[in-house]
């Protein structure tokens, strides 16, 4: 269901983003593949989709779930269609600084969550340093009133972010300690046999269709080999991202050659660089060593713009706090209708909080000790 988009607009124009509103509206019109997004009352977006229970759960109980007789047959028990609060392109759950905190948890738990076994409301900040105090008290004073309604509270994702304190990518090597910039020296020297080319959205460039094709690609091989395979984004939304001047997003492209070899989304908001999306062919994204390359790129564009902070995500948090990042954690408000599961989840929950682990000094790991 597409959303009234004057209800969009006044929903997003004060509410708990770090990346620019367009990229919600886009995940309204063109959803991740099986799902169906929707705004709640509050204009708050939601979507609906296939969940498997296992998929933020520890390493080891993956593994002993795994050896079970017939795992292969009864893991799709497993495989829940769930009603989430939020969307999978936005750091945190989209939330208006002014929202009716009673009447969004009333309606939320009379409607969706009557309907669905399981209602997770997601990514709720957590004194984020990324927000202002309006949405912090806000993402508060939700988080107590879903659990004054028996939602149970667990740990979320790690998100990374490095504050910019250094003139250049140069400065925040020195940053780190002695081996590690060593290390990361040696894996940097692939940068100077690439072209690295800076695209605006919007640009020309991107109404060719072979060009949304080719970054739709190295999307999908990034999305082929992660861990987890949750929101698969659709080349719909890649090519209204890619085409959207109006959101002000800067593509870094990587090139060997005539080769394409990856890309990086990544938007300017306020005093951040928002690092989005990240699309990578491989083996050569590896012998290029991409990925370092292009966190090093991105910290260069954001000292060279006189940003204050570089935002890298959720995804890879052992990497980033060797590269120096600091996280913020978030918690998401769990939800199931069957009160005795609700009760099982309050006594075995930490079991699924595989990211509790960082926490907002990580990144003190990174930096120099010598």
């Amino acid at each position: 269901m597409k959303p009234d988009a004057a209800m969009t607009d006044a929903a997003l124009a004060d509410a708990s983003l770090v990346e620019p509103a367009r990229l919600i509206e886009h995940f309204l019109a063109h959803p991740p593949l099986g799902f169906e997004a929707h705004v709640l009352p509050g204009g708050v977006p939601a979507f609906v989709a296939p969940f498997d229970l296992l998929t933020t759960a520890d390493d080891d109980l993956r593994r002993r779930v795994q050896r079970f007789p017939g795992h292969a047959w009864w893991r799709r028990l497993l495989r829940w269609r769930t009603c989430f609060v939020g969307t999978t392109v936005s750091e945190y759950t989209v939330l208006p600084a002014d929202l009716d905190v009673p009447a969004f948890v009333e309606a939320l738990l009379s409607g969706p969550a009557r309907r669905h076994a399981l209602t997770i409301v997601k990514d709720l900040p957590q004194e984020s340093p990324l927000l202002e105090s309006p949405h912090n008290d806000v993402a508060r004073r939700l988080s107590e009133a879903l659990v004054a309604r028996g939602c149970v509270m667990l740990e979320g994702q790690a998100l990374a972010w490095l504050p910019i304190e250094f003139a250049d990518a140069d400065g925040w090597l020195q940053s780190l300690s002695a081996g590690r910039r060593k290390d990361l020296r040696r894996k940097l020297r692939a940068r100077a046999e690439l072209d690295i080319r800076s695209i605006a959205t919007g640009a020309a460039y991107f109404d060719d269709e072979a060009v949304v094709d080719a970054y739709y690609a190295l999307y999908d091989a990034v999305y082929a080999q992660s861990e987890i395979h949750f929101d698969r984004l659709s080349r719909a939304f890649f090519a209204a991202v890619l085409r959207d001047a109006a959101s002000q997003g800067l593509v870094f492209e990587y090139r060997h050659g005539d080769e394409l070899l990856g890309f990086n989304l990544c938007y300017v908001v306020n005093d951040a660089l928002v690092d989005k999306y990240i699309g990578l062919r491989y083996p050569q994204a590896r012998e290029f060593n991409l990925y370092f390359v292009s966190w090093a790129h991105n910290l260069d564009e954001a000292c060279r713009r006189g940003l204050r902070r570089y935002i890298a995500g959720w995804t890879d948090p052992t990497i980033k706090a060797y590269l120096g990042a600091r996280f913020t954690l978030t918690r998401h408000a769990v939800y199931l209708r069957n009160p005795l599961l609700r009760a099982l989840l309050r006594r075995i929950g930490s079991l699924f909080e595989s990211d509790s682990q960082w926490q907002e000094d990580a990144g003190a790991t990174g930096r120099t000790r010598s």
